[in-house]
């Protein structure tokens, strides 16, 4: 796999080895980043207080995204789909699940991020307003948790994850199953513990993965639900390669 290169606009590169499992071939950070808005509450998407009953880190395939999500979100991937980047998976967030089908969100109000932070985690979460959101929504709603202490445990749990070979697993048949299977064994993983998204025809989207509270991976509650079905094809855009 392809050592990550962080890049600061303007500077010599340079090569970070803890990043590597990020899949992140280039990672260009602007010299000006982006200020995000406040992520608040609303009538669809409603302050919910509730006990959590474990956690989900959720990871996206970045050239699906690219291809069809960016579109309608303008600056905000400017960092991850453009300025010469080019990155594998990413990481969207680490979110409280509930113990049933509701989970908390936007449990207390919160102030921007610091550019500091956004600029030390904007190579896992190529999105200074992605980063609020996940804060403002998730993050607050994990206690005693503060804007550093959440970035760091949720891109420490990325960074330790490890993918197999999506190029040549892009260019073969494939199944929901058998994908969550490859996952599973190079990470050491139950296949339990990988829930599979997809976009429209079966393209990859997202993978979750479930944690009890104590961060440690165990087979998702059924009761949750979400995933694509096992036996579903599933296709893997790789990008223009």
């Amino acid at each position: 796999m392809k050592r990550l290169a962080m890049v600061l606009a303007g500077s010599a590169p340079l090569v970070v080895p803890a990043m590597a499992s990020a899949q992140a071939n280039v990672c260009r950070i602007p010299t000006t980043i982006e200020r995000p808005h406040p992520d608040l509450p609303s009538a669809s998407q409603p302050v919910r207080r509730l006990p959590i009953g474990s956690y989900t880190l959720a990871i996206s395939w970045s050239p699906e995204y690219c291809r069809t999500g960016s579109r309608d979100r303008g600056a905000r991937s400017n960092v991850q789909c453009g300025g010469g980047n080019d990155f594998g998976f990413v990481l969207h967030g680490l979110w409280p699940d509930g113990v049933s089908k509701d989970w908390p969100q936007y449990c207390q109000a919160t102030p921007i991020l610091p550019t500091r932070l956004i600029r030390q985690h904007l190579c896992s979460s190529p999105s200074a307003q992605l980063m609020q959101h996940e804060w403002s929504k998730h993050g607050t709603c994990m206690p005693g948790t503060s804007p550093e202490a959440y970035f760091a445990r949720s891109s420490a749990m990325f960074g330790r994850l490890r993918f197999p070979d999506m190029d040549a697993l892009s260019r073969r048949p494939l199944t929901v199953a058998e994908f969550k299977r490859r996952f599973a064994a190079v990470n050491g993983l139950p296949a339990g513990a990988v829930r599979v998204t997809t976009k429209k025809a079966g393209w990859l989207d997202e993978l979750w993965l479930c944690t009890d509270k104590r961060f440690r991976y165990v087979a998702c509650d059924a009761e949750q639900g979400g995933g694509a079905p096992a036996g579903q094809r599933l296709l893997i855009w790789r990008g223009r390669r």
